[in-house]
């Protein structure tokens, strides 16, 4: 029995380096990186804490690394836009006093379907103009031609040139807005704002944020979040012809909290942010009974080069520093137990071997003193 004891306080004192549950062990960190920071950032593999000069000096940071915008390669065009002509098309035409040249549209037929339409060739037929070369040409070029056309049966002839119809020029909204779809380009200038603004909008799970853009076989990302909270007009980029706006979806977003607080899970971040009191109110606080809040880490990067901060919330007053710090997408937020509730959970593993053990030893006890007649 003695022996038995023994072995189970040997099983207990060694419980804060076998038991079971995830726990940081700072030292083993240290060592596993040891030797592998770059020249002159030898903490590169240290454990930060987080206080009010780290945040200083990610404050600085991101403001120093915050990226140019990318200039608009259609912004000079977009000033003096006039809108071209292209195959599939329907144009009408009014001749003014001669009703014969102008088809009417009546009570129920649209102007699209009595119109002018453009061949996939870019040409047009019109009576006693004949086949004009309209594809690529602005209306006002379309009105001088015909003008120049006409005026051998028509003495001074004054005429109108529209677009009832555009269908060649197209561009694809895509990804998290409501309603999908191709937006036509018409006479008025089509910028990516207004494209997800006539698909509907974006979805709850959008990440304006990330709005991609394909033209030519590149693609170019915009920040719509950052037209729409400070103004930066250099994201709204005019679209032409072929181009496809793509939203993301804010899935990609995410923070790990686990370790103990109440609800370990994954939380998305809204609108690309996230602190770190955020993402630990959002799964319940600290779990009461099991946390040390004095040993909270943010781990973040990859495996072979991580970063590692230590935030010490022991005192209420330190989450002010949590509402400060932001966090970034795929960070892992770990609250380490308590060093009684790993000694507990060692105790609670090894409790019914201890028992079995002990009561087949007072089996044997008892058939010692009280053997079978």
């Amino acid at each position: 029995m003695r022996r038995v004891l023994l072995l189970a306080w040997v099983l207990c004192t060694s419980a804060c380096a076998w038991g079971p549950g995830m726990y940081m062990d700072e030292g083993a960190f240290r060592e596993r990186h040891a030797g592998k920071a770059d020249s002159g950032t030898d903490d590169a593999f240290e454990i930060v804490p987080i206080d009010a000069t780290l945040l200083s000096k990610q404050q600085a940071t991101r403001l120093q690394m915050r990226p140019a915008p990318i200039q608009d390669p259609l912004a000079e065009s977009a000033a003096n836009y006039n809108y071209r002509v292209t195959a599939h098309d329907v144009l009408s035409v009014i001749v003014w006093d001669h009703p014969e040249l102008t088809i009417p549209a009546g009570e129920f037929r649209s102007a699209e379907a009595t119109g002018h339409p453009v061949s996939a060739d870019g040409t047009m037929f019109f009576p006693h103009a004949g086949v004009l070369q309209v594809g690529g040409k602005t209306l006002r070029e379309i009105r001088e031609l015909l003008t120049q056309r006409l005026t051998h049966v028509i003495e001074k002839p004054q005429l109108d040139v529209r677009v009832v119809g555009f269908r060649g020029q197209k561009v694809q909204v895509t990804g998290e807005v409501v309603a999908p779809s191709s937006i036509p380009i018409t006479d008025v200038p089509l910028r990516v704002q207004d494209a997800i603004s006539q698909a509907r909008g974006p979805t709850p799970e959008a990440d304006l944020s990330d709005v991609t853009l394909t033209r030519g076989g590149k693609t170019f990302t915009l920040n719509l979040q950052a037209l729409y909270e400070q103004g930066d007009i250099s994201q709204n980029w005019l679209l032409q012809d072929g181009d496809i706006v793509h939203v993301a979806d804010r899935s990609r977003n995410k923070v790990f909290v686990l370790g103990e607080v109440r609800k370990p899970s994954s939380r998305v971040m809204v609108k690309g942010r996230m602190t770190l009191a955020e993402a630990i109110g959002d799964t319940e606080g600290f779990d009461p009974v099991s946390s040390n809040p004095a040993k909270v880490y943010v781990i973040r990067g990859s495996f072979e080069r991580p970063t590692i901060y230590k935030l010490d919330a022991s005192s209420p007053d330190a989450l002010l520093l949590a509402t400060q710090f932001q966090l970034q997408p795929h960070d892992v937020v770990f609250v380490s137990p308590h060093n009684l509730t790993r000694w507990n959970r060692i105790i609670s593993q090894i409790q019914p071997t201890v028992q079995m053990l002990w009561q087949t030893i007072d089996i044997g006890d008892r058939a010692t003193i009280f053997p079978p007649p």
